[in-house]
């Protein structure tokens, strides 16, 4: 009887904090399985499905009527959790999507997509119709930030936010995850253009950081300028660059270092290994200020005429066509 009580208690106790998730899924790319859609991740058994987590064959997603391109599920999870998930064409585990690297938890060899459900109101949170084996929906970019609060001498009980021009500069709307080393970060999906941003510690205005001359814009935000998937540096709460003093930016993200950084005169780009590739650096007003290709271990570039500020930099692999990026500071 004690046992009955007990579980009873853990179930109205999920219940009580459930929120339901909308995952969407974009098959318009794909040949759709005989045996249709599925969805795996660690949130099965909090789910209520049979079978235990990672299982292909019991989380089914069901054909839209409005758009026969698109499979959906709902799902009700605890909130205040993170969960990962992949989505199967068809019902068998090596049927599994491969997600690319922008989208994936991206550390300790993890390729999972991920989502953190962060509230329990009544409203459903929708992941997007994502392409299968695509970082975003159909003619959209991924955007994925990332803040290191490890210089702040706390971090607020209510979490890190983020604020942009496109959610009208919501305090409360974008929260972000830390998986370790008090870094935080979160995946936005955007039309191609310009935006602003600030992180906020907290989820009022209050919070926001101060964002430095040298990498902020005219309003005194952060920005960024895409038409392609982009994981921005982890640039420091504050700051302009990592929170790291050897001035190195390093990501887990990326196979390439920049070197010195802040730099004057000449910046060393070291990449893993020799391949093809294209490398651009803009401004944060989203001008190409250089573009070169070269297939060298070690590419050197002169930015003794650049203006003083921040950059972005990316290089794209030109026979995947994978894109990474980073950022340094050109000082004086």
């Amino acid at each position: 009887m004690k046992k009955i009580i007990l579980v009873l208690l853990i179930l109205q106790s999920s219940f009580a904090n459930a929120k339901v998730v909308h995952f969407v899924v974009d098959m318009s790319q794909q040949v759709v399985n005989v045996t249709g859609v599925h969805i795996v991740g660690d949130f099965q058994t909090v789910a209520g499905y049979t079978g235990g987590d990672w299982n292909s064959t019991t989380t089914p997603m069901t054909q839209m009527t409005n758009d026969t391109n698109m499979y959906e599920v709902y799902v009700d999870v605890p909130a205040f959790a993170k969960y990962e998930y992949k989505f199967v064409n068809g019902d068998q585990f090596y049927e599994a999507e491969f997600v690319p690297v922008e989208s994936r938890v991206g550390y300790n060899f993890n390729d999972n997509r991920w989502i953190y459900v962060d509230s329990i109101a009544n409203d459903t949170s929708y992941v997007g119709s994502l392409m299968f084996a695509g970082n975003a929906p159909a003619n959209k970019f991924l955007i994925r930030y990332l803040v290191d609060l490890s210089l702040e001498s706390a971090v607020n009980t209510t979490g890190v936010h983020l604020i942009t021009d496109y959610q009208a500069f919501n305090p409360a709307t974008d929260i972000l995850y830390s998986f370790g080393s008090n870094v935080y970060e979160v995946i936005n999906y955007v039309d191609a253009g310009s935006y602003q941003y600030k992180f906020v510690n907290g989820n009022s205005l209050s919070g926001a950081e101060s964002v430095p001359f040298a990498c902020s814009s005219p309003l005194g935000y952060r920005g960024i300028t895409t038409a392609i998937d982009i994981v921005l540096p982890v640039d420091c709460f504050g700051g302009c660059a990592a929170c790291s003093t050897s001035g190195l930016l390093e990501s887990s993200h990326t196979t390439f270092n920049l070197f010195p950084n802040p730099v004057r005169d000449v910046l060393a780009v070291r990449f893993e290994n020799e391949k093809n590739r294209q490398i651009q650096i803009f401004d944060m007003n989203g001008k190409l200020v250089y573009e070169n290709t070269s297939s060298n271990s070690v590419e050197k570039i002169a930015t003794s005429e650049l203006n003083t500020g921040k950059y972005i930099i990316t290089t794209t692999d030109l026979s995947t066509d994978k894109v990474e990026s980073s950022s340094f500071i050109k000082s004086k």
